[in-house]
């Protein structure tokens, strides 16, 4: 039977309701329901389904973008092993958290530091496997520590690489909690550790630390920092969204990969992420931010979608986590045509 791109999704078709395996299609999604080190409100694991059953009723064709689903979509399936990995890490982890974290070298975060290790491996693993056949290829977390072999794999692949980083934290903590792999250490760590990362370009931060405000301060230009604050009162003084999208975008190199975490919006459209912060941006404003990358000339290589937590008596967080991952895999696809 010919896929009809305007009937409802069938109980067993996969993202967007789509038909297309991994090897089909032209974007391939690696689900990571991984929170080990979660610090205040939990349920990302379970982001990567609830995205897929929210999914399902997104329509196809999208105003902006065209008919994203015409080269193929599909989420890859996810190993037990993965999610157990997750639940025995976040089991070690509990304790620590709730003395109010330990300091960095405690060997007691050992073994938690292990099993992030291994899902770092594996997504990295995974990623250059699918970037090998030709795919854009995209994380859904998880929690955002999740991201970080995705990200490895494609600064590997695009040297001088340029991360979009949309968020309410600047995720700039060495060892946050005594875990090396923490979710508020991931642009740390992607900053030391990933030297074919040219630069860092963060959107949305509003809440964060001195020693993260030093890190950006000393990083030579590397991280450029819009700190929501700065950017909402251009916005009440006149500056159109546009005007500053493009003075956002003139800080990023040529090749692009998003890094976003739900809670870079305002926390309206997700009030059951883990540590949401008020203010941040519209979803058309996100839209926007995406738009300005193809008006500037940049391409969008890779990218991921984090931090989305189902609620427990609504699918709003899911549904909204959907239809800004559709606007992710329309936008990218556009910057990548000739």
């Amino acid at each position: 039977m010919a896929f009809d791109p305007n009937a409802a999704a069938q109980p067993d078709s996969g993202i967007f309701g789509l038909p297309h395996s991994p090897e089909q299609a032209k974007v391939v999604l690696i689900p990571v329901p991984f929170e080990a080190t979660t610090s205040y409100g939990g349920g990302a694991a379970d982001g990567p389904s609830a995205i897929l059953e929210a999914s399902k009723q997104v329509d196809l064709f999208d105003l902006d973008t065209g008919k994203p689903y015409e080269g193929g979509i599909s989420m890859l399936e996810v190993p037990a092993q993965l999610r157990a990995w997750s639940d025995e890490a976040k089991k070690l982890a509990a304790p620590i958290i709730a003395e109010g974290g330990a300091k960095k070298g405690d060997p007691r975060a050992a073994p938690i530091d292990a099993l992030c290790e291994k899902m770092n491996a594996w997504v990295y693993d995974t990623t250059r496997l699918w970037l090998g056949k030709g795919k854009l290829v995209a994380v859904v977390g998880g929690d955002h520590s999740t991201p970080y072999g995705c990200i490895q794999a494609h600064a590997e692949r695009y040297p001088d690489l340029g991360i979009l980083h949309l968020d309410a934290h600047a995720d700039l903590r060495d060892a946050y909690e005594g875990f090396t792999w923490s979710h508020a250490s991931i642009m740390f760590n992607v900053v030391q550790r990933l030297p074919k990362v040219k630069k860092l370009v963060q959107v949305g931060i509003r809440d964060f630390g001195e020693a993260e405000l030093e890190v950006i301060q000393s990083s030579g230009g590397r991280i450029h920092t819009f700190f929501d604050a700065r950017l909402q009162r251009a916005r009440l003084d006149g500056m159109p969204w546009r005007e500053a999208v493009d003075a956002i975008v003139a800080e990023l190199p040529q090749r692009v990969y998003l890094s976003w975490d739900i809670d870079g919006l305002d926390p309206t459209l997700c009030p059951h992420t883990g540590t949401p912060v008020p203010g941040g941006l519209s979803f058309a404003q996100a839209q926007g931010l995406l738009e300005g990358l193809l008006r500037a000339g940049k391409q969008i290589v890779g990218f991921d979608l984090n931090e989305v937590a189902p609620g427990p008596d609504d699918e709003w967080d899911a549904n909204v986590g959907a239809r800004l991952l559709y606007k992710q895999i329309g936008w990218a696809l556009l910057t990548q045509q000739p």
